[in-house]
């Protein structure tokens, strides 16, 4: 098949994103390159409302963001591909998209982990990333063995489902350590500021210290209120989604 035809304005991350299209209909090369270098956890791109929108059902072009909610991307984040050692985590709980613990390099490929945000995929397909690391059958997390999910980022839907249903992976996972440590870190560092100023911070006030800022009353958080951003890198605003025919991981058949 060829790539989908983009009803949004394009390029949608020109500051960011590369989109390298299929140069015909019977290949499936489209992937996505990086334009910056972004350090492990930096900020990538916002999921922005708009262009995304909520979903009332999957779609090939949505992406899981809990137990029964779904989104739209409409945006060139679509042509994301799939790995099983990703440059990228899609965190549909805080509606971003981070470097992956490793960080970001200018012109490497973007990719996810779609059991990150997928638990069921009614056209699962045969990964061919070609990392050590590769689960082969890529079906959505619900078919995955715990140990394929180890030191995986998992989203808090698909560990909510997988414990639902007697599973357990990724909880603990290396990569949720580093960012609980990134937090403590920022937490410790907005305190000792705010002491040092002998004051608190007002409701809906942002401080930042060293590159991590403290949003208050709002704002992208990973679940403690801290924003991970590289000073001066910050950006908003064969593919494996086309060769299942799967551009959200949950298309139904």
């Amino acid at each position: 098949m060829s790539h989908v035809t983009p009803h949004w304005p394009q390029p949608s991350h020109p500051t960011i994103q590369q989109v390298i299209y299929a140069t015909d209909d019977t290949s499936f090369t489209t992937r996505s390159l990086s334009l910056i270098t972004l350090p492990p956890f930096g900020l990538f791109a916002k999921l922005d409302f708009p262009p995304c929108t909520p979903a009332p059902s999957p779609t090939y072009a949505t992406v899981q963001c809990g137990i029964n909610s779904h989104l739209n991307l409409n945006s060139d984040l679509l042509y994301i591909n799939h790995s099983c050692d990703p440059s990228l985590i899609f965190d549909t709980t805080n509606l971003v998209v981070m470097a992956g613990p490793k960080g970001l390099k200018v012109g490497e490929e973007l990719t996810f982990f779609y059991p990150s945000t997928e638990y069921a995929m009614a056209q699962p397909f045969d990964c061919f990333c070609g990392s050590s690391s590769c689960k082969g059958r890529i079906s959505g997390a619900r078919d995955m063995k715990p140990e394929q999910l180890e030191g995986v980022f998992l989203n808090a839907h698909i560990r909510e489902l997988l414990g639902m249903n007697g599973t357990k992976g990724g909880q603990d996972d290396e990569t949720a350590k580093a960012l609980r440590e990134v937090v403590r870190a920022a937490e410790r560092a907005l305190n000792g500021y705010l002491a040092a100023k002998g004051g608190a911070a007002g409701k809906g006030e942002e401080k930042k210290i060293n590159g991590v800022k403290k949003v208050l009353n709002g704002g992208y958080a990973n679940g403690n209120g801290i924003e991970i951003e590289a000073e001066g890198l910050r950006a908003r605003g064969t593919t494996s989604r086309e060769l299942s025919g799967e551009m959200g991981g949950d298309t139904r058949a």
